[in-house]
């Protein structure tokens, strides 16, 4: 660390690496060091006053004072990248999904216990307030014993031209989107064991963009200590024009409760003119509108950020793991099987298919 804050690089220099950015210097024990991406690095390194800018990521390794990475690139790279980051001794923070097949999530696995290094597998949704509170009020008894949960998000597809091309993300929406709800479903429920998955998918908008499914419903099965099953459903879609819409739904015995992430937190406006911005994925900016504020506080990127950063400094464990990730893929995976084959898919899943889109629609 120089000057008693942790040195971060970015690998990529988009959409997300501008969400990461933003928390990061929010942060006073936070500093962004350098970024590498092949074409943006310079013109992202200049907007955002980081002194390093590099084409190749594995140059940036070699900064001496460099903590830790930020992973937001490409899934395809997310295995590599990890490898060579724990091979240099540097802490590592990795956007969702974890991989692109269960092969690299093992790779993963391996590079970062065989160095030793800190990983966190960022899923935000554990860090989102609105569902921190409403995983409170299930710890507390509240809504009583929970034997249903709910998670969608849907909008009308990604910012980034290359999640659209399987060969790099290894999926649609399924992958996309269904590994905020797998993981969410797996850390408000403290890590059951899940034993089965259903999945229905299709591609029903955007055909003409992508052999990936823009629109997927995944029921996942989990059994808790005491042998009870926990049915928890997923809904996902690209297909949702008008903006994003992220809910949850929590039912127990005693209550139930009801979560809107964004539509929820929103200042209802009508505007003739439209507005400067509304929501992520908003199609139009005219009209009836929910216009966001505070909307990286409320997905909670700031809050995993400052919790990556502790964990580098040494005073916190990561609280979503590279296990979780890879426990999280293995559903996905099974889900993609489940809807290529019209069954239930039961748990632990293998498979040696290069990516998940594979076991629906293979070439």
């Amino acid at each position: 660390m120089k000057n008693g804050k942790v040195q971060l690089g970015l690998v990529g220099a988009a959409f997300i690496a501008d969400i990461h950015i933003d928390s990061i210097g929010k942060n006073p024990y936070a500093e962004a060091l350098a970024v590498a991406s092949p074409s943006s690095a310079p013109e992202f390194a200049r907007k955002h006053g980081i002194p390093h800018a590099f084409s190749d990521y594995r140059q940036m390794l070699e900064l001496p004072e460099l903590d830790a990475i930020l992973i937001c690139c490409p899934n395809r790279l997310h295995c590599e990248v990890t490898e060579a980051a724990a091979s240099a001794g540097k802490a590592v923070f990795c956007e969702k999904p974890l991989c692109m097949n269960l092969a690299e999530a093992d790779r993963m696995v391996k590079a970062v216990r065989e160095n030793g290094v800190p990983f966190f597998y960022a899923e935000e949704l554990c860090f989102t307030p609105k569902y921190v509170r409403v995983k409170q009020l299930a710890d507390e008894g509240a809504l009583g014993d929970i034997y249903h949960l709910k998670q969608s998000e849907k909008h009308s597809g990604p910012h980034m031209p290359w999640f659209w091309d399987v060969e790099q993300s290894g999926g649609g929406v399924t992958l996309d989107m269904g590994c905020h709800a797998v993981q969410f479903f797996r850390w408000f429920l403290g890590n059951p064991k899940a034993v089965s998955v259903t999945a229905e998918m299709g591609t029903y908008v955007h055909r003409d963009r992508t052999r990936g499914d823009d629109q997927a419903v995944i029921l996942v099965e989990f059994e808790r200590e005491d042998g009870s099953r926990i049915q928890c459903m997923a809904e996902e879609s690209w297909a949702k024009f008008g903006g994003m819409d992220d809910r949850v739904e929590v039912y127990g015995s005693e209550g139930v409760a009801y979560a809107n992430l964004l539509m929820g937190n929103a200042i209802q406006t009508f505007s003739n003119v439209g507005v400067g911005y509304a929501v992520e994925k908003a199609d139009i900016e005219t009209g009836w509108m929910n216009v966001i504020f505070e909307e990286n506080w409320n997905y909670g990127f700031p809050q995993e950020v400052n919790h990556f950063v502790e964990v580098v400094r040494g005073n916190a464990e990561p609280l979503v793991t590279v296990e979780d990730g890879r426990a999280t893929l293995e559903i996905l995976f099974a889900a993609y099987a489940s809807a290529g084959q019209g069954r239930r898919i039961d748990l632990p899943f293998q498979s040696d298919a290069k990516k998940p889109i594979d076991l629906w629609k293979p070439l």
